[in-house]
């Protein structure tokens, strides 16, 4: 089922009867009579989710941002299938109205091509996990042409999704940003003659480290206030390399580790090993090293034991960033945006845990 639209036939429509289709129309109808300020919740994914107001004015500038940089221009064809309830599916709607486009809209899936029928798009934004399932399903993997550019956010991008992007014909970036930037700030190239490791500050965007090493940015997206993040950064020049969270610093036996950084020294290792289990790095209390490094995996591993994954871990790292202990969940505690929610899942870990 879907809904399309644009600011032509919008005022011909009927409010749809179907509830999330209703949902977008009221935003729609609301934006276009004028409403000068918007609620929206934070994802939860850093902490607990929290309302925040958004001006009209925020929104209009990244709507423009994003058409400028990506060549979006009026006429786009765009398919909006992240939850409108959150500021990447509301942006989508908000990009639609300002900038022309042409909006299918459907619910939030894991694989969205299942859902419709033969349309082709110019434009698609996308967390991770429905790109791994477009790609991952025999009867959509060679449909991706389909989307056109390809937004990728909300979550990290894993090594094999990175590998599988280098081969598609379609642009796919990935975004940089949160709710309170409205939207993303920065995007870097997945794939093409030249993928990109740093991301690339968008026009208008200010930005700076301060003395943890921590980003900030400022623009019209942030109603020129500055807003400070937790993220680790290398700036050079007018692009930045990521290189972790601040409150995901770990001291282990006076070794400090950033469970990013140990993230994706592990991600190399399950991929050349053919795991497709998700994971992580986390860590618990231990009175001889403070806190000692774990890995927390979702799923079962037939193929391989725990001891065996530790030393093929160990044989291409060093020890320090090997975990001493690795612990088996069934399933990831989400957020509602489907990031991983890590401090819940450690949380729940429970006796019928195993290492």
């Amino acid at each position: 089922m879907q809904w399309t639209t644009d600011i032509n036939d919008f005022g011909q429509q009927q409010r749809p009867e179907h509830p999330y289709f209703a949902a977008a129309y009221d935003f729609i109808k609301s934006w276009l009579g004028g409403k000068r300020e918007f609620m929206l919740n934070t994802s939860g994914s850093t902490g607990t989710p929290k309302p925040i107001a958004i001006s009209r004015n925020q929104l209009t500038s990244s709507a423009a941002m994003t058409g400028k940089t990506l060549g979006l221009g009026s006429g786009t064809r765009a398919l909006v299938c992240l939850n409108i309830s959150y500021i990447a599916g509301l942006m989508m709607l908000v990009r639609g109205m300002e900038l022309g486009w042409k909006l299918t809209v459907i619910e939030p899936v894991s694989n969205p091509l299942l859902n419709l029928d033969h349309e082709e798009f110019d434009f698609t934004a996308l967390v991770p996990l429905q790109l791994s399932g477009i790609l991952e399903n025999p009867e959509t993997e060679n449909q991706v042409y389909k989307l056109g550019k390809i937004l990728l956010g909300g979550a990290p991008v894993s090594i094999a999704l990175q590998r599988k992007v280098l081969n598609l014909a379609v642009p796919v970036y990935q975004s940089y940003g949160m709710t309170e930037t409205v939207s993303h700030v920065a995007l870097r190239r997945l794939n093409g003659e030249k993928p990109e490791l740093h991301y690339t500050f968008l026009p208008g965007i200010e930005f700076g480290l301060d003395e943890r090493n921590c980003l900030y940015v400022s623009g019209a997206v942030t109603n020129g206030e500055k807003v400070q993040t937790n993220d680790l950064a290398e700036i050079h020049g007018n692009t930045f390399k990521w290189i972790g969270r601040a409150d995901n610093i770990i001291n282990s036996g006076g070794i400090k580790m950033v469970l990013d950084e140990v993230d994706a020294r592990l991600a190399e290792v399950f991929y050349n090993l053919e795991i497709p289990n998700p994971f992580f790095a986390w860590f618990r209390p231990d009175e001889k090293l403070g806190q000692m490094l774990i890995l927390i995996i979702e799923g079962t591993i037939a193929a391989i034991t725990s001891e065996s994954l530790l030393a093929e871990i160990r044989k291409q790292n060093s020890a320090y960033v090997t975990p001493k202990r690795v612990y088996f969940v069934n399933q990831f505690t989400r957020t509602a945006t489907g990031k991983v929610d890590k401090r819940r899942t450690v949380q729940s870990l429970s006796e019928s845990s195993h290492g």
